[in-house]
């Protein structure tokens, strides 16, 4: 399933808390976005077309909640940048944040870390 980032955004304020209506979401993305509630009604038209998310009616409003995990997505995403930019394999993605000069000591530790757990369970 195809999300844009727009609709990522949407996505992730569902995630967090469900189930919000429009205003809610609005009022949630307001400072980083400056949406109105007609935007973000059309973002939840175009998930509800996907699936992504359902609507209860309340009223005279709609409360939505994801359907879509965001486990799920985040896997589907991580391994569709993997296989159209990397042949699906996860050692050049990290040359190419090294050679870029994007992983920070931190996230070496933390590689590091995460390979030695791989070779201990192997």
């Amino acid at each position: 399933m195809q999300i844009s980032e727009a609709e990522s955004i949407v996505m992730e304020e569902l995630w967090r808390a469900h189930p919000l209506s429009a205003e809610d979401i609005v009022q949630a993305t307001a400072a980083g976005q400056n949406w109105q509630v007609a935007t973000v009604k059309t973002l939840l038209n175009r998930l509800l077309t996907k699936k992504a998310i359902a609507a209860e009616q309340d009223g005279r409003r709609y409360l939505y909640s994801p359907l879509l995990q965001r486990a799920d997505y985040i896997h589907a995403t991580s391994k569709n940048l993997l296989d159209r930019l990397f042949d699906g394999r996860v050692a050049p993605l990290v040359a190419h944040f090294s050679e870029q000069r994007k992983l920070s000591r931190k996230d070496i530790a933390e590689l590091r870390s995460l390979i030695e757990d791989i070779d201990n369970d192997n």
